[in-house]
């Protein structure tokens, strides 16, 4: 986690408030240590950019929950157009 948390230029408990609130959940090594994918990194920095706007953490995870909704529906829709 420290790793991961230094990349972002984050702190740790940052990345474990990411993982309260539900928005990541990374894997667990065999010692219990937190493994995040490069989608939860992204995620964790696109959280941490609207923190850094002033938004607050519960705030920007809905945010990010929804950018996610969105881009899966657009996606969806694209693919309907496609098949018609």
């Amino acid at each position: 986690m420290g790793r991961a948390a230094d990349m972002l230029g984050a702190t740790q408990n940052f990345l474990r408030s990411l993982d309260e609130a539900g928005l990541i959940t990374p894997q667990r090594s065999a010692g219990g240590h937190r493994r995040y994918s490069r989608q939860q990194l992204r995620i964790a920095a696109r959280v941490r950019e609207l923190v850094d706007q002033g938004t607050a953490v519960e705030a920007a995870c809905r945010i990010v929950s929804l950018e996610d909704q969105l881009h899966e529906a657009q996606l969806q829709n694209n693919e309907l157009r496609t098949a018609e």
